[in-house]
Order: C-alpha cells, then sequence, then structure tokens
C-alpha cells in the first residue's frame, strides 16, 4: 500500500471532532480545505508537529470547510476561534492588499517559478505582512494553475480566443485580461456554469484541473488547453496571539512541520494534476493542448502590451514586488 493510500485510509482516525469550547490548552484547531493533496498534508503536518513535540501539541482537524470557508475561516482565525487556518489568496487580498500579486496572469510560466517566489524574499515578505492583521503566517501550499476549456477549436496563441465567450470570475484584472486576449469574458454564477456550457451560452470557461475534472465540464467540453494563465496558492496562517504563546521550542516544532507538509503537499498536487491530465487525454473526444515555452511567452506578452500588470500593481501596497518578479 502507498504511503498516500496509507495517508487517506487513517483520514477518519486523524479527525478529532472537537467544539472550540472543549478543546485542550495544548490542542490546535486546525481548519482545512477540500483540495485532496491539502488534506493529506494536514495528517503529515498534525503527524509531524505530535512527534516533535512529544504530543505536547496535538493537531485537531477540521478539513472539507468544516469550520466554513476561506472567508470564514480567515476570520475565525484572526479572532481566535481557529488556531491554524488555511485559504486561497482571495480573501486575503482584501485584507492584505499584496496579495493582489497572485491575480496577475502569467506572472509565472511554471511550478517551479512559482515555488520559487512563494519560498523567496517576496513570499516572506507577504507572508510577513499578515502579522499587522493578527496572523503568523506559516507557508504557500498549492491550490494550482487555472487553465483554459472550450468548444469548436484548438486554443494555444491568443489569436485563437478571438470572440469566444468565456466564463470567468468577477475580477476586474481577469476580465481586463480576457478581453486584451481578445476574448469576450462572461461573468456568472459558477453554479450555473456547467449549463451555461451545456447550453452554448458561453464557449468556454477556466478553472484548476481539478475543478475541471470534478465538475465533469468536459461532458460539454472538447478542448482542454493547459494555459496555466493564473498561479493561486493556498497560504498556511496561525492566529498570532497563539503563536506567541508557544515556547521556542514548539514554535520550531511548527515550522518544521509545516516546511516538510509543504513539500509533500506540493508533490501530491503535481501528482494529482498528471493523473487527471492522463485521463483527459484519454477521454474520447477530447483534445488536450500543452502550451510551449514560445507560446507561454504569446500570452504573456499580450499581458504588457496592455498593462495588466501595471493593474495589479496599482492595487498592492508594495507593487515593487511585481515588478521585481517581472524583471527577473
Amino acid at each position: 500500500m502507498s504511503k498516500y493510500a496509507k495517508l487517506k485510509n487513517t483520514l477518519a482516525a486523524a479527525i478529532l471532532i472537537a467544539t472550540p469550547a472543549l478543546a485542550q490548552a495544548d490542542t490546535l484547531r486546525l481548519a482545512n480545505v477540500v483540495a485532496e493533496s491539502a488534506k493529506e498534508a494536514g495528517i503529515e503536518f498534525k503527524r509531524l508537529v505530535e512527534e516533535k513535540t512529544n504530543s505536547e501539541l496535538e493537531i485537531s482537524l477540521f478539513p472539507d470547510n468544516q469550520l466554513g470557508d476561506d472567508r470564514v475561516v480567515l476570520e475565525s482565525t484572526i479572532f481566535g476561534d481557529i488556531d491554524i487556518g488555511i485559504a486561497s489568496t482571495s480573501p486575503l487580498a482584501n485584507l492584505v492588499p499584496d496579495f493582489y500579486l497572485f491575480d496577475a496572469p502569467f506572472l509565472f510560466l511554471s511550478s517551479e517559478q512559482a515555488y520559487a517566489t512563494l519560498d523567496g524574499e517576496v513570499g516572506q515578505q507577504i507572508l510577513d505582512s499578515l502579522e499587522s492583521k493578527g496572523l503568523k503566517g506559516l507557508a504557500f501550499w498549492e491550490n494550482g494553475f487555472r487553465n483554459y476549456t472550450g468548444n469548436g477549436h484548438e486554443v494555444a496563441e491568443p489569436s485563437d480566443l478571438a470572440g469566444m465567450k468565456v466564463r470567468t470570475m468577477e475580477n476586474q484584472v481577469h476580465l481586463a485580461a480576457w478581453r486584451a486576449l481578445g476574448a469576450n469574458p462572461t461573468p456568472m454564477a459558477f453554479s450555473e456554469l456547467f449549463t451555461a456550457l451545456q447550453q452554448g451560452t458561453v464557449d468556454s470557461q477556466e478553472n484548476p484541473l481539478s475543478v475541471i475534472d470534478s465538475n465533469r465540464f468536459l461532458e460539454v467540453q472538447d478542448y482542454v488547453s493547459l494555459t496555466q494563465h493564473v498561479y493561486t496558492p493556498f497560504v498556511v496562517f496561525m492566529n498570532l496571539e497563539r503563536y506567541n504563546a508557544l515556547d521556542e521550542s514548539q514554535q520550531q516544532a511548527i515550522h518544521e512541520a509545516v516546511e516538510a507538509a509543504t513539500a509533500f503537499q506540493r508533490e501530491r498536487s503535481q501528482a494529482l494534476e498528471a493523473e487527471v491530465v492522463e485521463r483527459f487525454s484519454e477521454q474520447s473526444g477530447v483534445t488536450v493542448t500543452e502550451l510551449t515555452p514560445e507560446q507561454k511567452a504569446l500570452w504573456q506578452q499580450a499581458m504588457l502590451d496592455a498593462d495588466i500588470y501595471s493593474m495589479v500593481g496599482s492595487m498592492m501596497d508594495h507593487p515593487e514586488y511585481l515588478e521585481q518578479l517581472l524583471n527577473n
């Protein structure tokens, strides 16, 4: 049995359902997300923290949004009702505008480039900025790249998008980016998307591969383009007061455990995405297109020509972070 299968088999045992009022002083409540790789990494984090502290600290896991969605988890962690939270960057950007960095399309052209930034100086500065909001930024985990699916024809270069009705989020940067690429972006509720694709209200959509897979969009879409146009991380954060109440050895255990769990989660995320791409490639009537570096450069140049990065920078407290990445 693989280590991943073992982790999944122990999930039920690892989840300690306890109300905040009944939690012991040495128990840290971790609110996790629905992504499989992040849930498995939460189990690994729990194991490592308890091992490194000889069970002085225990981690109580609440996966699958049991304690609320990203916004609720963020707010509850600030208030101390949750000790450790995991959320995507969108609600964090409302709190710390530098998280708008991750709305920039084609800022990262590979996972390796994204990891180098997240684990580097810019990533650490953004995590450190959470302290002013009562949070200790611990790590960036992987939510993943957003990718394009559509009907009618293959999409590999921006010119292939001319006139395509693309469902996208109600996000001013994303809307401007798709217009710059020649598409007709159409915001709508996610719950309406499958029917809209089925009926031809929109031609195409964009989402992480796991979302495309789990929502069966390829039942009504013929083409998948691995555009990887926006990279979205998860952020792991802790209530700052709770973190400061730990002794130095316990804090060290938290950092060592989250570092190891980060490497584990990213590796698992990549493996799961590869499995999804393989399934898509084997699906009858579906064409999967992987962009070359030269083609990705065309998409990024379109963002530069339309001044999309200036729009993102104007929303940030420290636009120099974005400039630094673009100039690397």
